[in-house]
């Protein structure tokens, strides 16, 4: 296979990648220093500067997590460490003859596991199709996503929202590195799918990210991730009961612990919260401080929020993922009727007469979809419409194999049109004959949105920009379509709903 060097000069060093199948790519570009020793629980460094040339051909480590999520490929998989601080960028071979838009991709995975590593967001079709494209590692877990600042003491600082802080130093590192790349650092665009949507739209609420992007992408963001500074440190006084420490020698024990251990720990924490839900689940962002001092929703109400062109939206079978995979939403009537204990009998009722034939399993999956990620949609499209330009989709299709295995339009399964799968050999599987050539205009469809809102902020003439009083809605499918507030009693069922105490 046809294979050339190639170099860039960062503000670091001079970092080496390679020219393959089209497109030029560096892998793991280190955009802070490694958070080891005393740098562990503590807000990012700029990389230290290196002599000589760095090899950035291959794909170095995911931040610690379970090693079951780590898989690449069939008995391969990444290796782990909380030297995990890197990115990936991925040019045209061609050299454009002006700066190209740049699509900067935010894994999800619950904030506890992922890897910008994913054969899937390789980056490389849309890459080809005219722009720079960047994807990011961030801290997961107790490591990174978990709010411990309250366990500091005078000796041990333990710094909040790491994650968000890593993001907004790769952000900046963009800014100060990617026209060396071909790539407008003023024109970037934000995207990221779960736990990565939620980070793209929490971004907007976050000061110091001003001016590192001009628009967001937020596909399928999750509802009720957000905690005050009350609950997060509650939650983090259970960890350190978790680890076994009283909480005045936390911040130490915290410091010597295995991130093996941490992991471990973070997990039967999430675990003990599913049985007594305190404020629904311990990780993610925390208000209340420099980082993120309001819930990103509530910024976005009162246009505190950065006024950047947003589109966000679901997927129409969000919640049939997890009645296979990963248990943790209300697909059935027991965990509903669970879920909905403490409300008021009029908000219960609302909301289960909203999806008609409840307690039937369809209606049971279609609200814990709507109860975690529509509810999400509908509220950040809602609120920020107010203030700045915003587009809401929802993705409806899916290939009869998805549907005969009973997974439909899915959770993330617009990653697969996003990121050109159904153009690859495993996509290809997926697709019987017939069905292929739908597959391809869905995938069309998206990109072409995507990148034409990666360019101008706006996704397409025929895509209304939401307003409360029309309620414009993109329907991804065999036909792409406008529908107008699709789903109203749904919609309002959820309105003012939350789990935080």
């Amino acid at each position: 296979m046809h294979e050339r060097t190639l170099r860039a000069r960062t503000t670091a060093g001079i970092v080496e990648g390679f020219t393959r199948d089209g497109v030029n790519r560096w892998r793991s570009i280190p955009y802070a220093r490694p958070p080891l020793g005393p740098l562990r629980f503590r807000a990012p460094q700029p990389p230290q500067p290196w002599s000589g040339v760095r090899h950035c051909h291959g794909f170095t480590n995911c931040a610690p997590q379970q090693s079951r999520y780590t898989m690449l490929g069939i008995g391969k998989y990444q290796p782990m460490s909380e030297d995990c601080l890197t990115l990936n960028v991925v040019t045209p071979e061609e050299p454009a003859g002006e700066p190209l838009p740049v699509m900067a991709f935010v894994h999800g995975g619950g904030y506890i596991l992922g890897s910008s590593a994913t054969p899937l967001f390789d980056g490389a079709a849309l890459a080809r199709r005219g722009c720079v494209y960047v994807s990011v590692n961030y801290r997961l877990g107790a490591l990174g996503c978990l709010d411990l600042s309250s366990l500091s003491t005078p000796e041990i600082a333990i710094d909040s929202n790491l994650y968000l802080r890593d993001l907004v130093l790769a952000l900046r590192w963009v800014q100060d590195n990617i026209a060396e790349f071909g790539g407008d650092p003023g024109n970037v665009t934000i995207f990221g799918e779960s736990a990565g949507a939620c980070i793209t739209a929490t971004l907007l609420a976050v000061p110091a990210a001003e001016g590192l992007f001009a628009r967001a992408i937020s596909e399928s963001p999750a509802a009720g991730l957000v905690r005050s500074k009350e609950i997060a440190a509650e939650f983090a006084k259970r960890y350190a009961n978790v680890l076994g420490v009283r909480t005045r020698d936390a911040a130490s024990a915290l410091l010597q612990a295995s991130p093996a251990r941490l992991v471990e720990a973070q997990h039967r924490l999430i675990d003990e919260g599913m049985q007594s839900r305190l404020g629904a689940f311990p990780i993610g962002p925390a208000t209340g401080d420099d980082c993120l001092p309001m819930d990103p929703v509530e910024a976005m109400r009162c246009g505190r929020a950065h006024r950047k062109p947003l589109i966000v939206g679901t997927n129409a079978d969000e919640g049939r993922l997890f009645t296979r995979f990963l248990r943790m939403l209300p697909t059935n009537k027991a965990m509903i009727e669970e879920l909905l204990a403490d409300t008021e009998p009029a908000t219960r009722e609302r909301i289960t007469a909203a999806y008609p034939g409840y307690p039937a399993s369809s209606a049971c999956i279609q609200l814990g979809g709507d109860f975690a990620f529509s509810s999400a949609a509908w509220q950040i499209a809602e609120a920020h419409s107010a203030h700045a330009p915003t587009y809401l989709y929802r993705y409806d299709y899916a290939p009869r194999a998805l549907r005969w295995s009973g997974l439909g339009a899915t959770h993330a399964t617009e990653l697969l049109a996003v990121f050109d799968f159904y153009r690859t050999r495993f996509g290809a599987l997926l697709t019987a004959a017939a069905e292929r050539g739908a597959a391809l205009r869905v995938s069309n469809q998206v990109q072409r949105r995507w990148r034409s809102f990666g360019r101008t902020g706006v996704p397409g003439d025929d895509w209304l920009v939401y307003t409360a009083a029309e309620r414009a809605v993109m329907v991804f499918d065999h036909r792409c379509r406008v529908e107008f507030d699709p789903h109203p009693q749904r919609r309002m069922a959820w309105d003012g709903f939350s789990l935080a105490q």
